[in-house]
């Protein structure tokens, strides 16, 4: 129920029921006046919020801008350039989202705390102010009235007319100020109705406002937000690899460190400590030393691994003779006597053991450097680029290109290594070698011919794109211009061997038509530069620094994979020259942003070979598939099917083929398990955990059909879930 209405009429009578009705209005405009006053420190205090939290994010978002990412190598691929940048793209976003806030928060005193106060003191202060003054002259006249009234009928007549008029007179000037204080009162109540509730209607108006500029910002960031999914999803599928490589080396590391020395420049380094004459005896120092035999040089660096700094100036000597100290012609062990040429005096030295000390003293009487020469890991056996290799070649892409080319998980499904072995002894052995025209029977399985394929390529004495050009074609791919990287990598393959260019050149056909069919066989470009780049251009040396190089192998086989027509069948331009490469560098901002089918995105895991340098290669493989492990079950009819037994006694057994989803029903709804960038617009570009309706098979083998946002387009089958 709402207040009762005050009468004018009722202001004359003023009766109890009027007085009654006053008084509910009367509370009414205290409560009112009570709110609007809370309302207004709550307001202010809000705003007070506001502006605390303006000023945090901006702090955050100026954190966000100064931080720079230092990546491990010399170069940034570029995914790591756009992570880089994403750092700087947050604060910007944040400053502007912030900048709105504070024009919100400016204007938030003018539209909703000024209107509040300016209400609250000139209208409910006025009502009130209004019923002092009827509360004064009702106590007036009920005054003024009995006492009147307490006047004696004796007195004389014009003394009691004179008394009637001053009556009538106050009784009058009564009703005026009860007639004004209804209206006062009256007029607050409708009054509050909208002065009220439109400085509030104001202030979410701004609010709105500032929403709005944070939905629109974040429109604008969608494009720079799924190129970022998309690198940050390729940079931890990278990382997975790269770490596993890192702790295999690290492994082989602790069981032999002998064996796994890095190349040096010098024959032979370590710390020693040198003897050193003080006035007050003799100490021992230690201290880095390196000797290069062809020159004979000792140099002498003092440090202290505790403190991590130099204890002094570095030192070098030319070696002159070295003996080996007797024990008992001194306390320490391990020691030996340096002469050199241009310093008197004999240098005592202690090594850290009695083999360290063999080893510089081998190595300071001119014997053979003993550090790892790092000999190919792989089986060099017989194979050979002459024709019984390139014949056994070409049968396994025949084989493929016949019978596999559509086949899921194409190089990236290892085969059994019993069966690789067979299939290999019987390719290379002359007899059926020579045999040009037999192609591979039927009885093998396309994941063994395949994993024949890259076994024989690392058979060989050394990697197709020798070890030579490997720094070369390296720092090739990290030029940040892709035109560039093009053009050097071309140089560069005119530059190998003719039989080395010719097989490359057969097998990069070979890997460009298994791209074309990367919808049905799941292999894009990019996937196969993972399982090729450590076969086609393993490094010499096994170092963390080469490790961190993987990623680079893999875009040079993709950059020759994608250009292999021009690359092979054209002859390169002059190099660029260090100005023009330079120059090049500057143009990175050409680089398109990758596109779904340019992602090593895969739904397979790869089957486990008992031949370790099989496992090592596909290590990067295996990892990217640990990212999509969890959703396998919605993809594949059994992720155990595509595993079989490697103990089986049939090794003959075929695994199931994967098969289409048996979940795809018509109109359904369906989550995206990652990021996607459409190519055309037909296709849909969304980010990992999108939800799409409708979704049904389309006319285009391996994609979907449905709608977001209102919009219809097309979604790869293997990037969703149905739900």
């Amino acid at each position: 129920m709402g207040l009762p209405a005050l009468e004018f009429s009722d202001c004359c009578l003023d009766s109890p029921h009027f007085r009654e009705t006053l008084k509910s209005h009367e509370a009414e405009l205290d409560k009112t006046n009570k709110f609007i006053k809370e309302l207004i420190k709550d307001g202010k205090s809000l705003i007070s919020a506001l502006k605390n939290l303006s000023s945090a994010k901006r702090k955050f978002a100026d954190s966000l801008n100064e931080f720079k990412f230092q990546c491990i190598g010399d170069a940034e691929t570029d995914d790591e350039m756009c992570i880089a940048r994403s750092l700087q793209e947050f604060a910007t976003v944040l400053r502007n989202l912030e900048d709105e806030r504070i024009r919100m928060i400016e204007n938030a005193s003018e539209v909703l705390i000024t209107p509040l106060e300016k209400f609250r003191k000139e209208q409910i202060g006025a009502a009130k102010e209004a019923k002092k003054k009827y509360d004064k002259e009702t106590e007036k006249y009920c005054g003024i009235l009995e006492k009147h009234l307490n006047l004696s009928s004796k007195k004389k007549e014009s003394q009691l007319q004179e008394a009637d008029s001053q009556v009538d007179l106050v009784r009058q000037h009564f009703y005026e100020v009860s007639l004004e204080y209804v209206f006062k009162v009256q007029e607050v109540q409708e009054r509050k109705m909208f002065e009220f509730v439109e400085p509030l209607l104001a202030f979410l108006q701004g609010l709105f406002t500032f929403y709005h500029h944070g939905y629109e910002l974040a429109k604008d960031f969608g494009d720079f937000k799924t190129q970022l999914t998309i690198s940050i999803q390729n940079t931890r599928n990278r990382f997975e690899g790269t770490r596993s490589e890192v702790e295999s080396l690290m492994k082989k590391m602790k069981e032999n460190p002998l064996e796994h020395k890095t190349i040096s420049p010098y024959t032979m380094e370590g710390y020693l400590y040198v003897q050193e004459k003080r006035h007050f005896g003799t100490s021992w120092v230690k201290h880095y030393c390196t000797y290069q035999r062809d020159s004979k040089q000792i140099t002498m660096v003092p440090f202290d691994q505790k403190s991590g700094g130099k204890g002094g100036e570095d030192e070098s000597v030319t070696l002159k003779s070295c003996t080996r100290r007797k024990t008992d012609s001194i306390e320490k062990r391990f020691c030996f006597d340096v002469e050199a040429v241009d310093r008197p005096g004999v240098i005592t030295m202690q090594a850290l053991s009695e083999e360290d000390r063999r080893l510089w003293m081998e190595a300071m009487d001119g014997r053979e450097p003993v550090y790892n020469s790092n000999k190919d890991s792989q089986s060099e056996g017989t194979a050979q680029l002459d024709s019984i290799g390139f014949s056994i070649i070409r049968k396994c892409i025949h084989a493929v290109e016949t019978r596999g080319i559509n086949e899921q998980g194409l190089y990236r499904i290892v085969g059994v290594n019993s069966r690789v072995q067979k299939l290999l002894s019987v390719l290379m052995d002359p007899k059926t070698a020579s045999e040009t025209e037999t192609d591979i029977c039927a009885e093998w399985e396309i994941k063994t011919i395949t994993s024949a394929l890259k076994t024989y390529l690392r058979m060989l004495p050394g990697p197709l794109m020798m070890y030579q050009f490997q720094r070369s074609f390296i720092k090739a791919a990290k030029l940040e211009n892709q035109e560039s990287r093009v053009s050097e990598i071309h140089s560069l393959i005119h530059r190998l061997p003719e039989k080395n260019r010719q097989m490359l050149q057969l097998l990069m056909n070979h890997l460009a038509n298994v791209a074309n069919n990367h919808k049905q066989n799941l292999m894009t470009v990019a996937n196969l530069g993972v399982v090729f780049g450590p076969t086609l251009l393993r490094p010499q040396e096994e170092t963390v620094a080469a490790i961190m190089d993987i990623k680079f192998q893999n875009i040079v086989i993709e950059i020759l994979i994608e250009n292999h027509e021009k690359i092979f069948n054209t002859v390169p331009d002059m190099p660029l020259t260090n100005a023009q490469l330079h120059l090049s560098r500057k143009k990175s901002s050409d680089s398109k942003p990758p596109s779904c089918s340019e992602r090593p995105l895969t739904l397979f895991h790869a089957m486990q070979s008992a031949e370790k340098q099989e496992q090592r290669n596909s290590i990067i493989n295996s990892s990217l598939e640990s990212v999509v492990s969890s959703n396998a079950n919605s993809i594949l009819n059994s992720s155990s099917s595509l595993q079989p037994n490697m103990n089986s006694s049939d090794p003959d057994a075929d695994a199931p083929k994967p098969t289409r989803p048996n979940s795809l029903t018509p109109f359904r709804k369906a989550k995206a398990l990652y990021a996607c960038k459409a190519e055309h617009d037909s296709e849909l570009s969304f980010t990992a955990g999108t939800v799409f309706d409708n979704v049904h098979p389309s006319q285009e083998p391996g994609w979907l059909e449905g709608t977001l946002n209102g919009k219809t387009g097309l979604i790869p089958e293997n990037y969703v879930e149905f739900l």
